[in-house]
C-alpha cells in the first residue's frame, strides 16, 4: 500500500543565499567543449560557483557576491550562447520548461529537414563509391560533384560555420571548430582541383566526404537530441501532473466553481471527481475513492483512500467523487517537493567526470594539432598533398569532445528519473559511490520490518488501577505525539469511548518515553529502564513482563506518582514483504541487522521470523549509532534503513541512509535515499538502480574515450577515409546516450527470491 503524505519527501537542502542561486537553461551548446567554456567562465569570477549540464542545457549557479541574475546571464551571452532564467512559482517554471521543449523540437525537426536535404543531395555523390563495390563505373563529371556538394555546404555547413565563428571570437574552440576545418579543407582541395586545374585534368575529389561528413553529423546530432530530450523525460512527466485548475466546492451550498490552482487558497475545500488528476495536497473530508500514484510512488496498485487520509497532488481519482481540505499548495505539495529533489539529483556532478571536463577544455586546440603534425609527418614521410590532407581530415572530424560531455548526465539523468518513475528518490550524484561498497543493511523495526501500525492487545494491571482510567490518561499524555505506540494507545482510547483529559507538563525522552501530569497525577509512560532510572520499583513485575515478551509483545511500563501501575502490550505486524526483501539482499552478499529499542525478546523474535543475520533488542538512539560505528570501524559499509524520529541520527551516520516514504521529515531529511512507499523490498532495488547508474556512467567514459583513443590514430595512419571518420564522429555521442537510455527499461523486480 502506498504510504505517500505531505511528510514523504525532503525538502532540497537549501542553498547558502537562496537570493543568489539561479539556474539558467543554456540554447547554442553543441558539446563538451561549449559547456566547459561556459562553466569555466562563469567559476573564473570570484564568488561565483557554476555547474553546467550539457545533457539537460542548464546552468546551476551560486553567487556569494552582489552578481544579480542579469549580470549572470551577460556573462554567459557573451561566450556565445543563449540564457534564459528558470524563475517563479511551479506553475510559471512549468510553462518555461514547456516552452524550452517546444524550441527543442523545433531545433530537432529544422536539424532533421537539413538532414533530408543533405542526404538528397549527398547520396547521388556517395552512389559511385558504393557502385565500384559492385564492379560498376558511376563517375560523376566534376562540375555535377560541386553542384551537388555546394549547397550542403553552404546550407548544412552554415550552422558549424556560425558556431565555429562565436567561439572562437571568444577565443575558445569547440566541435563547430573541427567539422567547419575538416569539411571546408576537403571542400576546398576539390573546389581548387576543378577551378585551377579543369575538370579534365583533376584528380580524386574529395565533394562526397564533405557532404558526407555534414550530412552523418546532422543525422547523428538529431538522433542525439531525441535522446537527450528522452532522458528526461520522468522529469517533464512530474512536472506535467499537477492540473492547471481546481474545482474550488461552493460556500452555503453555491455551486462548484472551477479557478486556476492559483487562485486556490489554504482552507479551501476542492472537490475530485472520477478520472480527475488530483490539483492540491488535501484530506478527504467526503467521500472514498480509489487513487492511482504510480508515477509518484511507483504503486502499481490504485489505493484506497476515506476521510481522514491524505491524498496528494498529481495521483489520478478513481470512479468515487470525493472532497478535500486542502493542506498544502504550489511549492510546499509532496509533488513539489519530489521535482526538486529529482532536479537536484540530475544536475549533480560525478568525480570522475572532472577528468573528462578537464579534457574536454582543451581537446580541440589539442586535435588541430594532431591534425597539423599528421599532415606534416605525411609530407615528412614522402607522403603526397592529397594523402597528407585525407589524414589530416579524417583526424579533424572524427575527434569527438561530444560523448565526453554527455557521459556522465545523460546517464544520471536517466538512472535517477528511472527511479524516481518507481518511487526510489535518489538524494545526489555521491549515493552511487557509496551504494557500489555496501556490505552491511541495518533496519529499525517499528514502521520499517513491521506495518508500524501497532495495536493495543493487552494490559497488566497492578494494585487497584483501573483500566479504562490509565488507558485514558495514557492516551491524554500521548495524543500530540507521532509515536506509533502513543497513537495505538489514542487509538485505543477512541475504540473504547474514553474521554481525555488535559495533560500538563508533557516531556518526551527520545527512545525511552514520556511523562507528564493528568489531574495533578504524575505519569511515566516507557522502557523498564526508562521507569527505574526515575525511582520506580519494578520487580514485583519482572515475570508478567517476561510472559508478556515471550508472546511477541512490545511493552511500555505506566506508573502513577512514582508507583508502577500497569504494562501495556502492543503487537506490530511484520510486512507480508520484509521476508522477501531480507533473502534477497542476503542473496546479493550482504549482511543484515536489526537494530530496536523494543525489549531484546521481541526483536529477536522477528530477527528469527525473518531470517536475519543479527539482532540487537533495547537498544536506544545512541547505541545505534555506536553499533553503526563499531560496523564502519571494523571497515564495513552501512546502509540504515529506517522511518522514525529515533533513526534520524542513525541515518545520517551511516554510510548510505534510506528511509521509507511513511517517516517523518527528520528521517527522510537525514537519508540519502528516500523510498516513496512503505515497501521494505525497495532497499535492494534501490541499491541496484543506484549501482547501475553508476556502471552505466563509466560505460558512458569508456567508449567515450575509446572512440577517440582508437579513432583518431587510426586516421591519422590513412586508415579511415573522411566519411567514415565523420560517421564514427556522428555516432560516438549518439551511443553514449543510447547507452545511458537503456537504464530506462529498468524496473523494480519485486518476485520472491529463488
Amino acid at each position: 500500500m502506498s504510504e505517500l503524505s505531505a511528510s514523504s519527501v525532503p525538502s532540497a537542502p537549501a542553498a547558502k543565499d537562496a537570493s543568489h542561486s539561479f539556474v539558467f537553461d543554456i540554447t547554442g551548446m553543441h558539446c563538451a567543449a561549449c559547456s566547459s567554456r561556459v562553466e569555466r567562465v562563469l567559476n573564473a569570477k570570484p564568488g561565483i560557483h557554476a555547474n553546467v549540464n550539457l545533457a539537460l542545457e542548464r546552468a546551476d549557479v551560486s553567487v556569494d557576491g552582489a552578481e544579480d541574475a542579469d549580470a549572470i546571464r551577460a556573462m554567459i551571452e557573451k561566450t556565445g550562447f543563449g540564457a534564459s532564467l528558470r524563475e517563479g512559482s511551479l506553475s510559471e517554471r512549468r510553462e518555461q520548461a514547456e516552452r524550452l521543449d517546444e524550441d527543442r523540437r523545433k531545433e530537432e525537426r529544422h536539424s532533421f529537414y537539413l538532414f533530408l536535404f543533405s542526404a538528397v543531395m549527398t547520396v547521388p555523390l556517395v552512389a559511385p563509391m558504393i557502385a565500384m563495390w559492385f564492379g560498376q563505373n558511376l563517375h560523376l563529371p566534376p562540375l555535377i560533384q560541386l553542384g551537388l556538394a555546394l549547397p550542403v555546404q553552404v546550407i548544412v555547413g552554415a550552422r558549424f560555420y556560425r558556431g565555429a565563428i562565436k567561439a572562437l571570437m571568444n577565443k575558445a574552440a569547440n566541435m563547430d571548430v573541427l567539422v567547419a576545418l575538416g569539411t571546408s579543407a576537403a571542400f576546398l582541395f576539390s573546389l581548387y582541383q576543378v577551378v585551377a586545374l579543369g575538370s579534365a585534368s583533376v584528380g580524386h575529389l574529395y565533394f562526397e566526404a564533405s557532404a558526407a561528413i555534414l550530412t552523418l553529423i546532422v543525422f547523428g546530432k538529431w538522433l542525439e537530441g531525441r535522446a537527450r530530450r528522452s532522458a528526461a523525460d520522468a522529469l517533464r512527466a512530474l512536472m506535467g501532473l499537477r492540473p492547471r485548475e481546481a474545482r474550488v466546492v461552493g460556500a452555503n451550498g453555491a455551486a462548484d466553481r472551477m479557478v486556476p490552482i492559483e487562485a486556490v487558497g489554504m482552507g479551501d475545500r476542492v472537490r475530485v471527481l472520477p478520472g480527475e488528476v488530483v490539483p492540491v495536497d488535501g484530506t478527504i473530508s467526503e467521500g472514498r475513492s480509489e487513487f492511482d500514484e504510480a508515477l509518484l510512488s511507483g504503486e502499481s496498485e490504485p489505493v484506497l483512500r476515506e476521510a481522514g487520509d491524505k491524498v496528494i497532488t498529481g495521483a489520478v481519482n478513481g470512479v468515487g467523487s470525493v472532497v478535500l481540505d486542502v493542506v498544502a499548495l504550489g511549492e510546499d505539495t509532496v509533488l513539489a517537493r519530489i521535482i526538486r529533489l529529482v532536479d537536484q539529483a540530475q544536475t549533480g556532478r560525478a568525480k570522475m567526470q572532472n577528468l573528462a571536463d578537464r579534457i574536454s577544455a582543451i581537446f580541440v586546440p589539442v586535435v588541430v594539432g594532431l591534425a597539423l603534425l599528421t599532415f606534416l609527418g605525411w609530407m615528412v614521410v614522402g607522403g603526397s598533398v592529397e594523402a597528407a590532407l585525407v589524414a589530416a581530415v579524417s583526424v579533424l572530424v572524427i575527434a569527438c569532445p561530444c560523448a565526453l560531455g554527455l557521459a556522465t548526465p545523460t546517464a544520471l539523468v536517466a538512472g535517477t528519473g528511472v527511479a524516481a518513475k518507481n518511487g526510489i528518490l535518489i538524494r545526489d550524484i555521491d549515493v552511487l559511490e557509496r551504494a557500489r561498497h555496501v556490505s552491511h543493511v541495518v533496519f529499525d523495526k517499528t514502521g520499517t520490518l513491521t506495518e508500524g501500525q501497532p495495536s493495543l492487545v493487552a494490559i497488566e494491571l497492578f494494585g487497584a488501577a483501573d483500566e479504562g482510567a490509565v488507558i485514558a490518561d495514557v492516551a491524554t499524555i500521548q495524543r500530540s505525539s507521532e509515536h506509533p505506540l502513543a497513537r495505538a494507545c489514542v487509538t485505543a482510547a477512541d475504540e473504547r469511548g474514553l474521554s481525555l483529559g488535559v495533560a500538563e507538563s508533557v516531556s518526551a525522552h527520545v527512545g525511552e518515553g514520556v511523562e507528564g501530569v493528568v489531574s495533578g497525577a504524575r505519569y511515566l509512560i516507557g522502557t523498564f529502564a526508562f521507569l527505574q532510572r526515575n525511582g520506580v520499583d519494578l520487580g514485583f513485575a519482572s515475570e508478567a513482563w517476561a510472559r508478556m515478551e515471550s508472546d511477541g509483545l512490545s511493552l511500555s511500563a505506566v506508573a502513577w506518582d512514582g508507583v508502577l501501575v500497569a504494562l501495556i502490550g502492543f503487537r506490530d505486524e511484520v510486512r507480508m514483504e520484509s521476508r522477501n526483501a531480507v533473502a534477497s539482499l542476503r542473496q546479493k552478499g550482504l549482511k543484515t541487522m536489526l537494530l530496536s529499542g523494543d525489549a531484546p525478546r521481541t526483536v529477536a523474535r522477528v530477527g528469527d521470523a525473518l531470517g536475519l543475520d543479527a539482532v540487537k533488542g533495547g537498544v536506544s538512539p545512541s547505541d545505534k549509532l555506536k553499533e553503526l560505528e563499531r560496523l564502519q570501524a571494523e571497515g564495513q559499509v552501512v546502509a540504515m534503513v529506517g522511518d522514525g524520529l529515533n533513526d534520524a541520527p542513525a541515518l545520517a551516520k551511516a554510510d548510505l541512509g534510506i528511509a521509507m516514504g511513511s517517516g517523518t521529515d527528520v528521517a527522510i531529511g537525514a537519508a540519502a535515499i528516500t523510498l516513496m512507499r512503505s515497501d521494505v523490498r525497495l532497499v535492494g532495488a534501490a541499491l541496484e538502480i543506484a549501482q547501475k547508474t553508476y556502471g552505466k556512467i563509466w560505460q558512458n567514459l569508456f567508449w567515450a574515450f575509446i572512440y577517440n583513443v582508437i579513432g583518431i590514430p587510426l586516421a591519422a595512419l590513412g586508415l579511415l577515409n573522411p566519411a567514415l571518420a565523420g560517421a564514427a564522429m556522428a555516432f560516438s555521442s549518439v551511443s553514449v546516450v543510447s547507452n545511458a537510455l537503456l537504464l530506462r527499461r529498468w524496473a523494480v523486480k519485486l518476485d520472491d527470491p529463488k
